[in-house]
């Protein structure tokens, strides 16, 4: 059996690896280099403080992949479990954070509920005085995205993958019955059994080429190196006010990552076009934002560079992974939690693939069809 997986970012890599091991010859068309889309340009959290049962049950199965990945694929990806601190203003906020653990600790997650007093234990940089609630669990932390891609292509290459950059996709080959059965490039067509669309944010324009529609829209988000007033320590975890839409997270050298959305315009972006620098009105923004409830930023922090990429969003902020088609899988649209779920959506795909079906997660939860039944509930916990 032959499979090509459009995109050669983490998702598409750990995809290939995956169908590897399981004796699938794999071709990986990825349009400029590896890792070259969202994956260089993520923050590299891993958290199972999500929301929704889907996304928790993605991130403990990838988390398994992540706590070992050094044994694994020999490759020390400088994972550090330095927590996630999510931050509640509201009571309606904090009433939804008990909920959200609640489910979470039903599944294993370690997760509590904080009062404001006991912020500080786990982040001294916080204005605890500002907030009614947190939430925190002691296994999320963060990783170098590119250090886990390096290992999953290294990985993906010993198990007889071909990997070809520069390749772009500019069709997807149907039959007249519907059945995908491979792709169009500069070079050539490409034949197979199946087609994986694992490209992020151009994963709507692919699907477009197999006669599909799906609701994946490119958004812009940036992230700033900030040299603070305070040096951030090292052992602070990761933290979110969710709703003022920033957050930050230590850095080297006491310096800190501070990312987030401010403002309601959020338009959709062109995956080609759009400028791939930080942009410094909307750091200064951002940044404002957050010496508005920290200690550590103020009239002494300095903006040091920074850069922009795409999040891949759905309508309720989860991923789409199915057989969209006869002969094409989606893995696409993980609204900026694509990094961290990578381990798992691989076994997914994998499992689609060889078994016809999914078993390590519900697949209904993933499936495009829920949109068209529209849900009050998408995932909250997003930045």
């Amino acid at each position: 059996m032959t499979v090509i997986v459009i995109g050669g970012g983490i998702v598409g890599m750990a995809s290939a690896y995956e169908l590897a091991t399981r004796g699938v010859d794999v071709v990986v068309c990825e349009q400029n280099s590896l890792g070259s889309g969202s994956t260089e340009r993520a923050a590299g959290g891993i958290r199972a403080q999500f929301s929704t049962p889907i996304n928790v049950e993605l991130s403990l199965e990838s988390m398994r992949v992540w706590d070992t990945f050094d044994e694994r694929f020999g490759i020390d990806i400088d994972y550090r479990r330095t927590g996630y601190l999510f931050l509640a203003r509201s009571e309606a906020a904090a009433a939804r954070f008990e909920e959200a653990v609640a489910m979470q600790n039903d599944r294993g997650v370690p997760s509590e509920v904080l009062e404001p007093d006991a912020i500080q234990d786990h982040c001294s940089g916080v204005d605890h005085e500002q907030f009614v609630a947190a939430t925190y669990s002691p296994t999320d932390g963060v990783a170098d995205p590119h250090l886990a891609l390096q290992g999953y292509a290294q990985a993906a290459a010993d198990e007889g993958v071909d990997v070809r950059t520069q390749t772009p996709i500019v069709d997807v080959l149907r039959t007249d019955a519907g059945r995908v059965t491979g792709v169009e490039t500069p070079d050539g067509r490409l034949e197979a059994e199946f087609v994986v669309n694992a490209a992020g944010p151009w994963a709507g324009e692919v699907a477009a080429m197999a006669d599909c529609s799906l609701p994946i829209t490119p958004k812009h988000r940036q992230i700033a190196v900030v040299g603070p007033d305070q040096p951030v320590p090292e052992t602070d975890p990761l933290t979110i006010d969710l709703e003022s839409g920033t957050y930050f997270r230590p850095d080297r050298d006491g310096d800190a990552l501070v990312g987030g959305h401010v403002g309601d315009s959020d338009p959709a972006c062109d995956p080609d076009g759009y400028d791939r620098s930080m942009a410094f009105p909307w750091a200064v923004e951002t940044l404002e934002a957050a010496v508005d409830w920290t200690t550590y930023f103020g009239p002494e922090s300095a903006i040091k560079r920074g850069w922009a990429g795409l999040y891949a969003v759905t309508p309720d902020d989860t991923a789409i992974v199915e057989e969209t088609v006869p002969g094409f899988v989606t893995a696409a649209g993980f609204s900026g939690h694509g990094f961290q779920h990578a381990p798992a959506t691989g076994t997914l795909v994998a499992e689609l693939v060889t078994d016809g079906e999914v078993s390590l997660v519900d697949p209904t939860a993933l499936s495009s069809d829920r949109f068209e039944t529209p849900s009050a509930r998408g995932e909250r916990n997003v930045v």
